[in-house]
């Protein structure tokens, strides 16, 4: 039988609060459908064994997954998971520019203030020429009333006089897409994995140091500038990423299967002439 796991050195890793630790692994299992819906989890003397931590730090994990309707109490026979439970990762996150514009079309922007004065973007090699000027817009997704994701932009000032009034309402990739105007040279989006600051956490309503995707999108027009760059944070509990590895591969591979067919066919006659 292994030892049990010195889990201590591995909270001291983070700075995350332990029962913030804690009561991600729990979400994560159910998340994972370790714990299936309706199941009974295992009992706070266990919990605290298992993760080696004092029995407060487990009661206020289990609270807060109580508390975001995961979990639910029955008293004198045990805490459950919740049975009715959704799939909330309804966010797909697109990897072709025409699929995110169009994916975003139905998002509900909520403008907040923005710190000021704003810099311009800071780009990396490959991400365009800057713009003369920029807009900084900054703002809260909603679905169903429930926040998802904050987007710092940083809009091309000549591309934001063409519609101020629909970029300060509506999400801005769609409208860039629409704008005969515009035509763009190059898309790119990068994902890293992040956690909750306090901002963060208070605009998006979730625990600190809760997980969260952070995407960077850059648009780079025909004329080589960057006229879109956002920083986006959205709550990992949202999100999925779909990718269609043979997307772009696919009928390379199969005309790489037919001509070697076909070649082992040719071979095989001139092999029977002979």
């Amino acid at each position: 039988m292994n030892a049990p796991l010195n889990l201590q050195r591995t909270y001291d890793r983070s700075r995350v609060p332990l029962y913030l630790q804690v009561a991600e692994v729990m979400r994560q299992r159910i998340e994972a459908r370790q714990w299936l819906p309706g199941a009974k989890i295992p009992t706070l003397e266990q919990l605290e064994v298992e993760f080696q931590v004092a029995r407060v730090t487990v009661r206020q994990a289990v609270d807060i997954l109580r508390k975001e309707g995961l979990l639910y109490c029955r008293q004198g026979r045990g805490t459950f998971i919740l049975d009715n439970k959704t799939d909330k990762r309804w966010l797909k996150l697109a990897t072709d520019w025409h699929s995110l514009a169009e994916s975003l079309k139905g998002n509900v922007p909520r403008l907040i203030a923005a710190p000021t004065p704003t810099s311009q973007p800071i780009l990396a090699a490959g991400d365009g020429k800057l713009a003369d000027s920029y807009v900084f817009l900054r703002s809260v997704q909603f679905k169903d009333d429930e926040p998802y994701g904050i987007v710092n932009l940083r809009l091309a000032s000549h591309i934001y006089d063409l519609d101020r009034a629909a970029f300060e309402t509506r999400p801005a990739l769609p409208i860039l897409a629409e704008l005969d105007q515009v035509e763009v040279k190059s898309a790119r989006q990068s994902i890293t994995i992040g956690g909750a600051d306090p901002e963060v956490a208070d605009l998006l309503k979730i625990a600190l140091g809760t997980p969260t995707a952070m995407c960077r999108c850059i648009i780079v027009d025909s004329h080589g500038i960057a006229i879109y760059v956002a920083d986006i944070i959205y709550r990992s509990d949202y999100i999925r990423i779909d990718i269609d590895l043979l997307a772009n591969g696919s009928s390379k591979t199969q005309t790489a299967k037919s001509s070697e067919r076909k070649s082992r066919k040719t071979s095989g006659t001139a092999k029977q002439k002979a």
